[in-house]
C-alpha cells in the first residue's frame, strides 16, 4: 500500500554493464522514505514471503543499549525503489509481530553490517529469530582472505570504514561521526517522538547503501566463501541468543554442500560453542587490558566474543572450525 512521504533520498544500484570492477559509476535511484507505524505500510511481498518473490533488503536496528535488556525503536529496511523506517515505539509489538515471518524466512535475504546485537534484541524483546542474513562485516574478510590478506585478531571493520572503501562504495560518512557524539549527550535519542528529520536521515543512511555493497561483494565471493558466509551470519545470528534450550528452537545451519566437499582441502563444518565461566573467573579469561584474550585469538583461527557490558556477562562465544574451537576451549579452561 503506497503512502505519499515528504522524505526521499538517493540508493545507489548497480549499472548495467555487469562487470566486476569495471570503473561505471552506481546508478543513483530517487526513493521515498516511510515511517511505518502499521503493517499495512509494508510491501505484502516483505510480509508474506514466497518462493516466487525472493527479495534482498537492506536492514539495520537503531535502539537504546541495543540489545536484550535495551529498547529497540527503529527497525530499517532498504528496497531497491523504497526505504522503510519500521517505529517499533509507535508500532509496538503488534507491528514487529507482523515483521516475523520476513525475519526468519529464507525467501528474503537480510543484508546488515555486523548482525549481532540486532539479532539479539529482536529474538529477546520480541521472539523473532533472525534468519538469512548476509553480514557485510563477515563477507568483507571472506574477500580479504581469498585475495591472500589476513586479519588481525581484533580487527573489525566499521560501517564507515566499508563505505570508504573504494572498492564497494568509495564514500566518507562523516555524519557517522556527529551521530556518536550525539548519542552519547543523549542516550535515548532513538526514543524522540515524532522522529526529526535528522533522525530519519541517519536512520536512512545506515541501510541506503547496502544492496550496492551486497552486490558488489557477491561479484567477489566464490562458492566456498558464500557457503562460509551462510554458515558464519547464521552463527553470529543465534550468538548473543543464548539461553537454557541452547539454540534448540532455531534452524538448522547449513552443512558443507557437495560441490565443496570434493575439493582437495574441503573446508571443516564451523560450530558456535558457549563457555560457561564461573563467578570471579572473567578477569582471568580476559587478562591486563585484554593480553590473554587476545593471545588466544591468536593461537586459534576462531572468533572469541565475550557479551561484556551487555551481557551475558558470565559466557564466552566460540564461532570457528571444530577443531580450532575445541581447541580453543581447552586453552581458555586452562586459564579458568
Amino acid at each position: 500500500m503506497a503512502f505519499a512521504s515528504p522524505y526521499q533520498t538517493y540508493i545507489p544500484l548497480p549499472s548495467d554493464s555487469g562487470g566486476e570492477d569495471d570503473g561505471h559509476e552506481a546508478h543513483l535511484s530517487l526513493v521515498p522514505i516511510h515511517i511505518v507505524t502499521h503493517a499495512s505500510q509494508l510491501p505484502i511481498e516483505f510480509l508474506s514471503p514466497s518462493p516466487e518473490k525472493q527479495l534482498v533488503v537492506g536492514f539495520d536496528c537503531e535502539g537504546v543499549d541495543l540489545c536484550r535488556y535495551g529498547t529497540l525503536c527503529i527497525m530499517q529496511l532498504a528496497f531497491s525503489d523504497a526505504i522503510y523506517l519500521v517505529d517499533a515505539i509507535q508500532g509496538g509489538e503488534k507491528l514487529m509481530k507482523a515483521c516475523k515471518r520476513a525475519l526468519e524466512s529464507n525467501f528474503i535475504t537480510k543484508v546488515i553490517h555486523d548482525c549481532k546485537r540486532d539479532s539479539e534484541a529482536l529474538y529477546f524483546q520480541y521472539g523473532i529469530k533472525l534468519h538469512n542474513v548476509v553480514d557485510t562485516q563477515i563477507a568483507y574478510y571472506l574477500i580479504e582472505e581469498q585475495q591472500g590478506r589476513t586479519r588481525a585478531p581484533d580487527d573489525y571493520i566499521s560501517f564507515v570504514g566499508l563505505l570508504a572503501d573504494p572498492r564497494y562504495c568509495g564514500i566518507s560518512y562523516t555524519e557517522k561521526k556527529e551521530v556518536r557524539v550525539r548519542l552519547k549527550q543523549d542516550p535515548k535519542f532513538w526514543t524522540q517522538r515524532p522522529l526529526s528529520e535528522s533522525m530519519v536521515r541517519t536512520a536512512t543512511d545506515d541501510v541506503r547503501f547496502l544492496l550496492y555493497i551486497f552486490y558488489k561483494m557477491m561479484e567477489k565471493l566464490n562458492e566456498r566463501s558464500l557457503w562460509q558466509l551462510a554458515v558464519r551470519g547464521a552463527l553470529y545470528c543465534r550468538c548473543f541468543c543464548y539461553t537454557d534450550n541452547e539454540y534448540a528452537d532455531w534452524p538448522s545451519i547449513p552443512t558443507i554442500p557437495d560441490y565443496i566437499t570434493v575439493e582437495e582441502s574441503a573446508p571443516e563444518q564451523e560450530i558456535l560453542s558457549v563457555l560457561n565461566i564461573p563467578p570471579g573467573k572473567m578477569g582471568l579469561v580476559i587478562g591486563r587490558k585484554g593480553a590473554s584474550i587476545l593471545s588466544i585469538k591468536n593461537s586459534c583461527n576462531a572468533e572469541i566474543l565475550i557479551g561484556g557490558e551487555k551481557g551475558p556477562p558470565d559466557k564466552v562465544f566460540i564461532i570457528g572450525p571444530v577443531k580450532q574451537v575445541r581447541k580453543a576451549e581447552a586453552i581458555l579452561r586452562g586459564r579458568m
